[in-house]
């Protein structure tokens, strides 16, 4: 058995430690310069770090000092769904989607055979009341001839009683004179009183004739007067058929002008769903025009309307055109919330009330700097709206 003077003698092998410490290998004296260097530089991040979070945290309230902003705004503009008036079968259609038109030029057009029969038919009925209306006029006239020819004959009756009864206050007047002369012994004869006699009875006939002439005169006249009376209402009804005749022509006319549709206004096409040969009905939608004129709609919480008026600059960014700014003006706030406008408006009357912030929608218009991107721009577009409140 080996003893420790064997073991520690030069012959024997000595082996390292398997994992030597740091500070065995490199000495305690360069530990702390290493610490020493790196506290500076943490302090200095921390020192950067807090002044960029004041920095943003002082802009952030700045910029809310400042503006009043949403993003719950959106671009909007006149959005026409162009539909059929008629139904129809379309024989061509002219435009193409995203095509630009100008306003009243044609679209498409429906087969107007069956409205062109109709327009033709209606004329024909048109004519054939306006002759009615004429035949009817023409027998008023005729009529109103009749009436002034029984009026002379009344007229002249009259003239012919006059004339009778003064032959007949002579004849009464000679009979009575010849009368009293032959009582009193005058110069006169039986044969005279006779005659006078009969002159008298003579002049009364006359004037009985006469009277009777007067009434069957007056009785034309009356006749005559209904007779006016039936065309003037004949002339009423055929003016009447002529009128229904005119209201269906025009109407058979606009029907004819529905077989081709024309642009509403200056804009692009859209969502066009109609081929040639479909058969379309009357109001189906068939394409979507959209005019060039846009504006924006944004949602601001009623909570932000007491600092915002009509006339304030507002900044817009929309987030397809980054890199581009945009500028406007408000021009008109809502006269209600956007709750009050839906379909079914909430009823906080039932118990289930919750109260939630409403949103009032405001109208902003660009400004002429920033009408050269309108073009770039499309109906739904999402914008962020900051409006410069002070």
């Amino acid at each position: 058995m080996p003893t420790a003077t064997e073991s520690s003698s030069p012959s024997a092998v000595s082996f390292p430690p398997a994992n030597p410490l740091p500070h065995a290998a490199h000495g305690p004296a360069r530990k702390h310069p290493v610490r020493r260097s790196r506290k500076p530089l943490r302090l200095a991040g921390f020192a950067i770090a807090g002044a960029a979070l004041l920095l943003w945290i002082g802009r952030i309230a700045l910029h809310a000092y400042r503006f009043i902003e949403t993003d719950n705004a959106y671009v909007v503009g006149h959005f026409h769904q162009v539909s059929s008036q008629v139904d129809g079968q379309v024989r061509e259609v002219l435009v193409q989607d995203n095509q630009t038109v100008k306003a009243g030029e044609p679209l498409m057009r429906l087969d107007s055979l069956e409205f062109e029969i109709a327009v033709q038919r209606a004329q024909a009925a048109l004519a054939q009341a306006q002759a009615q209306e004429k035949e009817a006029t023409a027998a008023a006239a005729q009529s109103r001839a009749v009436q002034a020819e029984s009026r002379a004959k009344v007229a002249q009756a009259e003239a012919q009683i006059a004339q009778t009864q003064a032959q007949l206050n002579l004849a009464r007047l000679t009979l009575g004179r010849s009368e009293q002369l032959l009582q009193n012994g005058g110069a006169t004869t039986q044969a005279d009183v006779d005659n006078a006699r009969s002159a008298t009875s003579a002049a009364l006939a006359n004037f009985n004739a006469a009277t009777a002439n007067r009434d069957a005169a007056q009785a034309a006249v009356d006749s005559s007067s209904a007779a006016v009376a039936a065309a003037d209402a004949q002339i009423v009804a055929a003016s009447a058929s002529a009128a229904a005749a005119q209201g269906a022509l025009r109407d058979a006319q606009r029907k004819l002008s529905y077989t081709t549709l024309a642009a509403p206004a200056d804009g692009r096409i859209g969502n066009k769903n109609v081929e040639p040969g479909n058969r379309v009905l009357a109001g189906q939608t068939l394409l979507a025009l959209v005019e060039p004129d846009v504006w924006v709609v944004a949602n601001f919480k009623e909570t932000q309307l007491p600092r915002m008026k009509v006339g304030q600059q507002v900044d817009l960014a929309v987030d397809a055109l980054r890199n581009q700014p945009l500028h406007g003006t408000i021009e008109s706030l809502a006269p209600a919330s956007g709750s009050t406008f839906a379909l079914l408006p909430p009823d906080n009357a039932t118990g289930n009330f919750n109260k939630v912030v409403q949103r009032i929608p405001v109208k902003i218009v660009l400004d002429p700097a920033s009408r050269e991107a309108m073009s770039q721009l499309r109906l739904g577009y999402s914008v962020v709206v900051n409006v410069r409140a002070r």
